[in-house]
Formats: structure tokens, sequence, C-alpha cells
């Protein structure tokens, strides 16, 4: 009977090897250029606005085809809603201890801006465009409510508390990241959470006035 002859791999054979390690697995072009098209829409809408802001000039500033933001987000309105796509992974209300919740908000929030040019940009188009807007208005209802509902004595109370506190934080990132009033500017973050940690406590937890 024929003995059948095994083929064994070699380098530039071609063909794959028969252990069970898994081949390394690179990062995808689509990955990047995705990336690369978010970070230029960003700066694009942040300094230009919805209206003013085209595709054309979003590519040009990504380097790319302006076929290839078509082909990946649809439409201006899909990529704007991409670049709103934020999760403020805020702390989770059960692990908080309610009479520090106020003062872990402002910190966390501040990390945010710090951190994260995505929220300044959000908060440039937020108030000149309807539909930022309505993004912002939908991203701290729809993630700082529970945090609102789970601190707050009357869950009832949680929109308007929830509204009371992004008043302050967007205040805040208004005054520090878009306007940069240099006093706001000056502050160290320790300043900040010291002052703003107490309001933000008392909209939370306080009786109802």
């Amino acid at each position: 009977m024929p003995v059948k002859q095994q083929h064994e791999s070699h380098p530039g054979s071609g063909t794959p090897p028969e252990s069970g390690a898994a081949p390394a697995v690179a990062p995808r072009r689509s990955d990047a250029t995705r990336g690369a098209i978010l970070t230029a829409a960003r700066e694009r809408f942040a300094a230009d606005g919805y209206e003013r802001a085209t595709i054309r000039a979003i590519a040009k500033d990504a380097r790319i085809d302006p076929s290839m933001v078509m082909r990946y987000y649809g439409s201006k309105e899909g990529l704007f809603a991409a670049v709103l796509d934020v999760d403020l992974r805020l702390p989770d209300p059960s692990a908080l201890d309610p009479a520090d919740v106020g003062h872990v908000l402002v910190g966390h929030f501040l990390d945010l801006w710090e951190e994260n040019e995505v929220l300044t940009a959000m908060l440039r188009v937020g108030v000149t465009n309807q539909a930022g807007a309505e993004r912002m208005q939908s991203i701290f209802r729809d993630q700082l409510a529970p945090v609102a509902r789970r601190a707050c004595p009357d869950p009832e109370q949680a929109p308007a508390r929830a509204a009371l506190c992004a008043s302050q934080l967007l205040g805040l990132a208004l005054a520090r990241y878009i306007l940069r009033l240099a006093p706001a500017v000056a502050l160290h973050r320790e300043e900040i959470v010291a002052w703003l940690g107490p309001t933000v406590q008392r909209y939370l937890t306080a009786p109802h006035p």
C-alpha cells in the first residue's frame, strides 16, 4: 500500500504550519482608516460646525479619498453620529459612597475632558447645532440620570437633579476648554473638585427645597 507523503511547512512555502499556535493578528487597515476619518471629523466639526464641515474637507484632512468616508459612514449625518457616539464611562452608582458622589463625579468628568478631545468637539458642536445639542441631551439623560436616580432621595426627581449636575459640569467645560477663561484654566484639578464637588453633591442628595 503506498504511503502518503507528509508535507512539512517551510518559511515562504505558503503552507500553514500544523501547530496549534494561532498566527498573530495584525491591525486591519479598515480600523486605521476609520480612526483617521473620526479624528479628522472631530476636528473639522469642532472648527467649522456641522453645516460648514464637508465630507471633502474631512477626507482631505484624513488624507483619503472622499469615497472612503461615504463607504464607512454613508453620509455626513452618519459620520456625525459616529463622532458623537460617546460613552461617559460613569462609575457604577452602587459602588459609590452616597456622601462622596459629588466629588467622584466632578473628578471623573475632569479626567474625561482632559483626556478625550471628543467631548470638547461635541460641546463645540452642541452649542451651535441642533443635532449636536440633541445628541448631548441624550448622552447626559441616558448616562447621568441613572447615577442621580441612585443617589437622590426621590427617584422621580432624578431627571431634574441630573440636569442641574450637567449644568455645572458643562458650564465648567465651556469656561475651561472652549472659552478658555484664564482663571478657570489656571485652577488645579483638586481645586475644581473642592469647589464643585459640594455643589454637585447638593444637587444629587439634598432634600427637595
